[in-house]
């Protein structure tokens, strides 16, 4: 039988690395996008050894016909049925002091492409009526005091996103799922300007356990996964919260107070 296909940006280190790893237990054939055609490679000749076929592309996903390529693979191959949306990048510069170049790269990577790819997998999969979207948000999504500005605002707009296309995905047989990791060890520490070995270890969670917990949140049926938090319910508190305020957020006159 032909197996389905993953395709996961960020795939060469980290949080991507290890879902390649996972799907390909789970019985998927990827196909690897990053920069790094040397590492995706190497991923791809372990992963033979658990039975899946690799295909590598290597493209840099801050350049719009980059993008373009892989948004024809998403649209074109029609075995693909699970799109991990994982490449990112982060900075540790002050909020008033982002400069011009990481404002356009973070904006670049992980808003215009992170949607671009979206939104072709979606229609990819919709067309299908199948097929996993997995965009990888971060607790700076909710909590975006906690890092840089333009990041947490860009990981703010992956998870407004997701939530916009939910029910328009989940209709077509289509499931969406966002996952906002707390601090986790991987290489976009350093490509930040830190190092995570200096943060407290109780606040950081290795990259493999990070994972496996938002792949048992998608079985689980959650289309928010946080894997830090204890307790569920207090996720949910806030979503309900969130939409309580929905059928009072346009009206035609202002509110009392403000009269």
């Amino acid at each position: 039988m032909t197996r389905p296909k993953a395709l996961i940006t960020g795939a060469s280190t980290g949080i991507g690395k290890v879902y390649a790893q996972r799907l390909a237990k789970r019985g998927y054939d990827l196909v690897l996008v990053a920069r790094d055609k040397t590492r995706l490679a190497a991923l791809a000749e372990q992963l033979h050894q658990d039975g899946a076929v690799s295909e590598v592309l290597a493209a840099d996903l801050t350049q719009s016909h980059d993008v373009a390529r892989i948004e024809k693979k998403l649209e074109s191959d029609a075995s693909i049925s699970f799109f991990l949306n994982n490449a990112g990048i982060a900075t540790m510069e002050r909020h008033l002091d982002t400069s011009l170049g990481t404002i356009e790269n973070i904006i670049a990577l992980n808003i215009t492409a992170a949607t671009r790819l979206a939104l072709a997998a979606g229609r990819a999969f919709v067309a299908a009526k199948r097929g996993t979207i997995v965009n990888m948000c971060s607790i700076t999504s909710v909590n975006p005091e906690r890092f840089n500005g333009v990041y947490g605002g860009s990981k703010a707009y992956l998870l407004a996103l997701s939530q916009a296309l939910t029910k328009d995905l989940n209709d077509n047989g289509v499931t969406i799922q966002a996952v906002l990791p707390g601090a986790t060890r991987t290489e976009i520490w350093e490509r930040a300007g830190a190092d995570v070995d200096k943060l407290p270890p109780e606040r950081v969670m290795e990259v493999d356990e990070m994972v496996d917990a938002a792949l048992k949140g998608l079985d689980m049926g959650e289309r928010i996964t946080i894997p830090s938090l204890p307790d569920a319910q207090d996720l949910a508190d806030a979503e309900a919260a969130r939409l309580k305020m929905s059928p009072n957020l346009s009206h035609k006159h202002a509110a009392a107070r403000y009269r």
